[in-house]
């Protein structure tokens, strides 16, 4: 099965390391998908929710401030300013990272209609796992 490497890296670390299936990212210019053999390519990420569909075909939610992306054919390399994986092993954890994930864009935007999809995003992604 192709994969392509997902790394997304933040000041306080390393938010999410593993191989994927496929990846929808928030560009600055708009989203966009990512496949393995994806063409090279440098850009922007705006605020907003990248959606990872991991090997088993679940798909998870790590939420972004802004930040950078890099795309080969093999990897996608993401430096954000601040991130928020949104999971966890329990309830209460997973409601956690919701509230830190939703914290981290309302400090960044004060835009409502960016915010619902976001969120919107999020409960879809989730409500599979509560």
């Amino acid at each position: 099965m192709d994969t392509i490497k997902l790394e997304i890296v933040s000041p306080e670390g390393l938010v999410f390391d593993g191989d994927v299936k496929s990846i929808t990212l928030p560009g600055s210019e708009g989203e966009f998908g990512v496949l393995p053999g994806h063409a090279a390519l440098l850009t922007l990420l705006k605020a907003g929710a990248i959606d990872i569909e991991r090997i088993n075909n679940k798909h998870e939610i790590v939420v972004v401030d802004w930040g950078y992306i890099e795309v080969d054919e093999k990897k996608v390399t993401i430096l954000a300013n601040g991130a928020e994986f949104v999971g966890g092993d329990s309830d209460s954890k997973i409601k956690e990272s919701i509230k830190k994930a939703k914290d981290l864009l309302k400090s960044i935007s004060s835009d409502p209609i960016a915010m619902a999809s976001v969120v919107g995003k999020i409960e879809a992604v989730v409500k599979n796992k509560l």
